[in-house]
């Protein structure tokens, strides 16, 4: 069983109280199978006036996957697209062979919380049309005392809407109270945890709040302890895809990243 590698984050001060912790990619870690990006923004209480204003950028070569916690926040792309988002929703944008896009708070002055993640397209569908999709609904549950969203791809008999073209596989842990839970795992995947609001605890070892916990292969499970009063509604993030094409992905990654550089957070 491949041991836990703690990956803490860079954090990047966008202006008007917006701080960012990104923890992939690293020097440690590229990619967890397909993801090839992650990004915490918030929770923020923006001021009077200010929000997240994010100006015109390009992406090719990927799917930019964002889960907003609180507040509100307009899409707008070079397909036309409008769209808000609201909390528990995805706002899913495949780039393809290229799309550009904007993100606005809805209103300024209010709090927002989000995630943003990039899926590297494997070979077969990198240069696809591009295209853009919401989802307000997802499939959720309970178990151990939480509530877990099915973010992307199956897990167990679930499946989410979410159009993605790699096997993988995105799920949202929240809890009130202390719960404890064990999760089934498939041991041919590698796996990654990151709590955003709040610590959690891996077998035992504790994994700080904004820190990924690289779990790699060889898992058949995966007990976690989630405790109580931990910040306003503690939220755990799991991710997770089959090593396939593993290293042709990361090249793909690479490409997508440089060329949607630009700004640093979740107007990716």
């Amino acid at each position: 069983m491949h041991p836990i590698v703690h990956i803490p984050p860079r954090n990047a001060d966008l202006g008007d109280g917006m701080i960012v912790r990104r923890t992939l990619p690293n020097r440690q870690q590229r990619m967890v199978g397909a993801w090839c990006f992650l990004d915490h923004a918030g929770p923020v209480q923006f001021e009077p006036g200010k929000g997240m204003h994010v100006d015109a950028h390009p992406h090719i070569g990927l799917q930019t996957f964002t889960w907003l916690i609180e507040g509100e926040v307009l899409h707008r792309d070079s397909l036309g697209n409008e769209q808000v988002i609201r909390p528990g929703q995805v706002n899913l944008m495949t780039a393809g062979h290229g799309i550009a896009h904007t993100e606005d708070s809805l209103r300024d002055g209010e709090r927002l919380h989000a995630a943003q993640l990039w899926i590297a397209l494997p070979p077969t569908h990198k240069d696809c049309e591009p295209a853009f999709d919401h989802y307000a609904e997802l499939p959720q549950w309970r178990e151990g005392g939480a509530e877990l969203t099915l973010l992307a791809g199956r897990y167990g008999q679930r499946s989410a809407p979410a159009r993605i073209h790699s096997p993988l596989v995105g799920v949202d842990i929240v809890c009130d109270d202390a719960s404890e839970l064990t999760l089934a795992l498939d041991p041919d995947f590698e796996y990654g945890l990151m709590p955003l609001v709040g610590d959690a605890t891996i077998d035992g070892e504790t994994v700080q709040p904004d820190e990924l916990a690289y779990l790699g292969k060889g898992r058949n499970e995966l007990r976690l302890a989630l405790p109580a009063g931990a910040g306003p509604v503690p939220r755990w993030r799991a991710v997770r895809t089959a090593g396939a094409d593993v290293v042709e992905l990361r090249r793909l990654q690479q490409d997508g990243h440089r060329a949607g550089a630009g700004s640093v957070g979740t107007g990716r």
